[in-house]
């Protein structure tokens, strides 16, 4: 919407700011102009919001273009005098069509076939008593455990892969109960297929559930909210409502019952099955399935929905789901046809398998990623693989007891798969129990002990595993296939279950689905990935540890499949900077200055921050905490001297960031010795991040508490908590310390990753190589991590360089969460000053958000100078706060 030239953004419910404007302006252009562009807006400055109200008006104004107005299927000018009935007619009339194609659909589908459609749920007294009786005499005749077993039996299995065509399973269609997630379920059900409507879409992604809640509170701010149809996607675990289910905990436990019981609603009806004895007999299944899962309730939640027309999120959909009794998941599944706005998270987008399965069409459609500073993390590892020696072993001990049960019922299909299932299992397991002799060994020679965590981790290519393990020969794509279409892995699963094999205490379809991840990525280009090998340790309880894991290296295909079907990507998040890693490991083909990238300060004023580069200690030691130095007595008390006159002058909340929780521990301890803690303590509560991460929501209660105490009591000796956090941990990612919690942030060091992560190492070698061939006398041989390093000077160093001040943004911007709030942040290292007109672009300090950038006050002469500057600025805010 224009007014005077200007674009207007009537939807948002406040005066906006001029940089709330502006950005909603920037993000509109970009939807207009398609492609990737790049949104960075601080937490606090309504970035939600402003998406909201920017792409969404987009939305609109695009359909009015293309002639889409009605935006619902409810007209907005229907006449009020009409009839109550026949307005609730309208979204029944398309569910009732669809069902009378679907009968149509069997009905024909079972004349092809030769047999009589029955209605399930109307079955006579008479067929359930032939039934009963035929099982009766087969029990008799044949023995319980024959009858038993022949539910386990795998029906013929042709592979005709050879002549070109599909292979397929001779008695039944082919069903998919690969992937953890996304099957196409049973019709009968009203879980089939959905004829697909082309309707222009706004697909917004962020990483959790809380955050998507977050966004479906800001729309409901909104005109949009009842405007739009909006869907809300989310896992089996969020959504479901079955309790026997859900009791279960374990989110992957949770997909495999919801898919054991689709399963046994399919096999309700009768099967033959042979038996040892030659004769063949029909077994029914004992479950059900689910009852959630019944078309008649699916359909009228669905109604329900329609008709309400507002913006439902997960927990909405569950409290009606239980009202009606019809599954949440499914049925926010069958809204996508007709959906404008679709809320989920990244891993179903980002997934070609989970799109396929969704039913998620992004051709020409609008995508949103929000918190887009994890993408390239999350994309890649969505592609990662890994099994472990308890997993193989349990493995090899399920698919040994079913071949030996059933290798004379088995058709010459079905047997040869097995016996490669087994040869797999069997190669991966010696590989890891031989040590791993093949591959390349880390060089165990390392004077710091620190960065060599682990001396049987090794990295090979796929090629060099395939002919290492002797299966180059074995053609895996045909295997995936049979895995997919025999329902080998609840069949074998399901036998072992029975036959009380013993597992370590995870399903065995756990463990079939980490093999077919595995064998799906030794399927890919050899360059795309690296295959790492950890070799089980010896421990005083004999042999632990042990896996092999594929980990992609880029992600540049996988999201380019994405780009090349959208119309436009927009990247956002509170801290994109430095955004440089991020393309080079997205896109790297599109150089920097071609990509729109917009980054807005802060609406805080200049003077409720105050950033400075700390180089000197109050003796006047020099700050530095590279990975040579940072251990030294002498550094460690000289910052715990700094901080005893911190928590003098800072009122309320500082939080201390570390490098790793190794490194504070260190420092804790020698605190502790020297009475240093005792000092801070006097003035401030210690606090500790812990290990934990389940433990970390008390520990910030307490501290917060601590803090509203001081508020509350008025001020005494104690003026506050000290909280000590470590960079990359839960505390550093997603924590707000808004007001007084976060008063000051303590930046120590540069938090540079381990050299010792050999995954990080590979992906270094990887992006480096882009630019150009790192030289070897010899490729076979191991390096460490420090090794890789010193010769990436290119590329390689620049992303390991990003990887550290993106930890440091992200740890620094917990401070300031709205207009009035103010902070102090403190980056205490010599590396982080500098003379401001000297700076290069490559400097630390450059690659800091531009609202904390614009204000840093570089360099010092002392610490005394530090010190006058914290008691200036907290002095003003008290005063402020007085006068307000």
């Amino acid at each position: 919407m224009e007014k005077n030239g200007e674009k207007e953004f009537p939807a948002f419910p406040y005066k906006p700011y001029s940089i709330q404007l502006d950005f909603m302006k920037f993000l509109y252009e970009s939807l207009d102009r398609g492609g990737i562009s790049m949104l960075e807006s601080p937490t606090g400055t309504g970035k939600t919001l402003s998406m909201i109200c920017s792409a969404l008006q987009w939305l609109v104004d695009r359909k009015k273009l293309e002639g889409l107005e009605n935006l619902g299927e409810c007209n907005d000018n229907v006449d009020d005098d009409e009839p109550d009935w026949m307005r609730n007619f309208v979204p029944t009339k398309e569910p009732e069509r669809k069902n009378l194609i679907h009968k149509k659909k069997i009905e024909s589908r079972s004349k092809e076939k030769g047999d009589v459609v029955r209605d399930l749920h109307s079955l006579g007294v008479k067929e359930k008593k032939s039934d009963e009786s035929e099982a009766i005499n087969v029990k008799v005749k044949t023995g319980v455990d024959e009858l038993d077993d022949a539910i386990f039996l795998l029906e013929e299995y042709d592979s005709d892969a050879e002549n070109g065509r599909k292979s397929k399973r001779k008695n039944g269609e082919a069903e998919d109960f690969l992937s953890s997630g996304e099957e196409e379920e049973e019709e009968e059900d009203g879980l089939g297929e959905e004829e697909v409507e082309t309707r222009l879409k706004v697909y917004f992604c962020s990483r959790t559930h809380s955050q998507l809640s977050q966004f479906m509170k800001e729309l409901r701010k909104t005109k949009f909210a009842t405007e739009l149809r909006v869907v809300c996607l989310g896992s089996r675990k969020n959504f479901c409502i079955n309790e026997e289910v859900l009791k279960l905990g374990n989110s992957t436990r949770v997909n495999e019952r919801c898919l054991e019981l689709q399963k046994n609603k399919k096999n309700g009806t009768s099967k033959l099955k042979k038996l040892v004895s030659g004769k063949r007999v029909r077994c029914k299944s004992s479950s059900s399935g689910c009852s959630m899962l019944r078309r008649r309730k699916i359909e009228d939640f669905k109604n329900e929905i329609i008709q309400k027309m507002e913006a439902l999120d997960i927990e909405d959909l569950v409290r009606m789901g239980r009202n009606l009794e019809g599954c949440p998941y499914y049925v926010s599944r069958r809204m996508l046809p007709t959906a404008d706005l679709v809320v989920l998270p990244y891993q179903s987008l980002l997934s070609k398998s989970s799109r396929e399965s969704l039913g998620l069409n992004i051709k020409d459609s609008v995508i949103i990623i929000d918190e887009a500073h994890n993408l390239a993390d999350t994309l890649i590892s969505m592609y990662d693989a890994k099994i472990t020696v308890p997993q193989l072993n349990q493995l090899q001990s399920h698919l040994d007891v079913y071949f030996q049960r059933f290798r004379n019922l088995l058709g010459p299909g079905n047997r040869r798969y097995i016996q490669t299932l087994m040869t797999l299992t069997r190669a991966f397991s010696q590989f890891l129990s031989a040590g791993n002799k093949f591959a390349n060994q880390t060089d165990p020679v390392c004077n710091n002990t620190e960065e060599i965590t682990n001396t049987s981790d090794s990295t090979m290519t796929i090629n060099e595993f395939l002919f290492a393990l002797n299966i180059d020969n074995i053609n895996l794509v045909k295997l995936l296939q049979y895995m997919k279409e025999s329902n080998i892995i609840h069949k074998v699963s399901g036998y072992g279950d029975k036959a009380a094999i013993v597992g370590e205490g995870e399903s065995a379809i756990s463990g079939f689905r980490a093999l077919t991840d595995m064998l799906s990525s030794l399927i890919n280009n050899d360059s795309d990935g690296k295959i790492i090998v950890s070799t089980p340790t010896q421990t005083c309880n004999g042999l632990e540890g042990g896996y092999i894991k594929y980990v992609m290296l880029t992600g540049e295909k996988i999201f380019s499949e994405v780009v090349d079907e959208a119309h436009a990507i927009i990247l956002a998040g509170g801290t994109l900077q430095p955004i440089e890693e991020t393309k080079e490991r997205l896109f790297p083909s599109i150089q920097l200055h071609q990509l729109p990238f917009f980054s807005c300060g802060h609406i805080i004023p200049s003077e409720n921050i105050l950033p400075i580069a700390v180089k000197h200690g109050p003796s006047g030691q020099s700050f530095d905490f590279s990975f040579k130095n940072r251990s030294s007595p002498t550094m460690i008390e000289e910052l715990g001297l700094m901080l005893c006159n911190l928590v003098s002058v800072v009122p309320e909340g500082v939080v201390v960031f570390f490098s790793s929780f190794d490194y504070e521990s260190r420092v804790y301890d020698a605190w502790k010795a020297s009475g240093i803690l005792s000092r801070i303590s006097k003035k401030k509560q210690i606090f500790r991040e812990p290990r934990k991460s389940t433990d970390v929501e008390a520990v910030l209660r307490e501290y917060k508490q601590t803090i509203d105490d001081l508020a509350v009591n008025g001020p005494t000796s104690c003026n506050g908590a000290i909280l000590l956090a470590v960079v990359g941990g839960k505390i550093s990612e997603g924590i707000n310390f808004s007001d007084g919690a976060g008063r000051c942030i303590v930046m120590v060091g540069l938090p540079y990753p381990s050299p010792s992560d050999v995954e990080l190492m590979e992906r270094v070698k990887h992006i480096e190589g882009l630019g150009r061939t790192i030289p070897s006398n010899n490729p076979m041989c191991g390096e460490t991590g420090f090794h890789v390093l010193k010769r990436c000077k290119g590329k390689g160093k620049e992303y390991y360089d990003n990887l550290c001040m993106k930890a440091v943004n992200q740890s620094i911007g917990r401070a300031i969460r709205h207009r009035n709030d103010y902070a102090a942040i403190l980056l205490v290292d010599g590396r982080y000053a500098s003379d401001s007109t000297k700076r290069g672009f490559s400097h630390s300090t450059e690659k800091l958000p531009k609202w904390i950038k614009n204000q840093l006050v570089p360099t010092v002469p002392n610490y005394g100078e530090v010190h006058r500057l914290l008691h200036q600025f907290f002095k003003f805010h008290k005063k402020k706060g007085f006068n307000e």
